[in-house]
């Protein structure tokens, strides 16, 4: 058995003393998903700190606790608060959650994120639908020995985001009568923001929104076989032309007001999710 696999068997281990659910799906309860934690019908709740190998957020408006309850009917696990590159942790570290979400039950997996528009149709407040993606943190989680049990060595990412999910979002939006932009996102290193000139760099290399977050978890969720669906709340625009200071206030007031839009879609796909 690899380091890794007994991590995760500890860490399940330890989670199967608190609770028996077995969830289908899972949800990082990233920026723009803060409120969909109250909507959740709680059968237990875990603080990372209590759960062997996990790592502990450090980021102000991210908490640190795994949710386990229904939704819609369904039931559920959710990570209230995610972990990133910049915080110091390694990409094994920040998506070792996710694996352990896949032992407890998981097959579908929602995420979500403040992202910067580089998109010149897009405004804050909009909130994207991910179709594809473009790793650029300079790293991946499955660098290393490859624990053939988890996944394949070479996994395919041709269809990193479920076509299923992106269709049942954009459905549940027509229905919800909200407007969702669609596009490729963009993770960077972070914690600083990007220079006019990176701006200008990424949205000709295709992105339409950046982020520092997401990638990674979708990349090991892929690996182990999981259906994952991405949505943006745009909380800046990243135009260089027109470019202009942005603070963390500014970034989680956006994210707070377009917050019930994301919360909204994400309750009604988990709604419509065949299990």
């Amino acid at each position: 058995m690899t380091e890794l696999r007994k991590n995760m068997q500890e860490a399940v281990d330890f989670i199967r003393t608190k609770t028996d659910f077995r969830p289908p799906i899972g949800i990082i309860l990233g920026t723009g998903l803060g409120g969909l934690s109250k909507e959740i019908e709680k059968e237990t709740a875990i603080d990372y700190g209590e759960i062997p190998h996990f790592p502990l957020s450090t980021v102000e408006s991210h908490h640190g606790r795994l949710l386990f309850g229904t939704l819609a009917e369904k039931k559920v696990v959710a990570m209230q608060g995610r972990f990133h590159l910049y915080e110091g942790y390694t990409l094994k570290q920040v998506t070792f959650p996710v694996r352990v979400m896949k032992f407890l039950g998981v097959e579908s997996l929602l995420i979500s994120n403040a992202a910067g528009a580089l998109n010149p149709k897009f405004r804050k407040g909009d909130v994207m639908i991910m179709a594809d993606h473009i790793n650029l943190l300079g790293d991946n989680p499955l660098i290393g020995p490859n624990d053939d049990t988890l996944g394949p060595r070479f996994p395919d990412m041709s269809e990193p985001y479920s076509h299923e999910l992106i269709a049942l979002a954009e459905k549940a939006a027509k229905d919800l009568k909200i407007k969702v932009r669609k596009g490729v996102y963009v993770a960077m290193q972070g914690p600083n923001l990007e220079t006019r000139a990176e701006y200008r760099f990424l949205r000709t290399i295709g992105a339409d929104a950046v982020g520092m977050s997401t990638v990674p978890e979708d990349i090991v969720a892929v690996h182990m076989g999981m259906k994952v669906l991405g949505m943006s709340i745009i909380t800046d625009e990243c135009f260089p032309e027109t470019l202009k200071p942005v603070t963390l206030e500014e970034v989680i007031s956006m994210a707070n007001k377009a917050e019930p839009k994301m919360t909204a879609i994400m309750k009604e796909v988990v709604k419509r999710i065949s299990l």
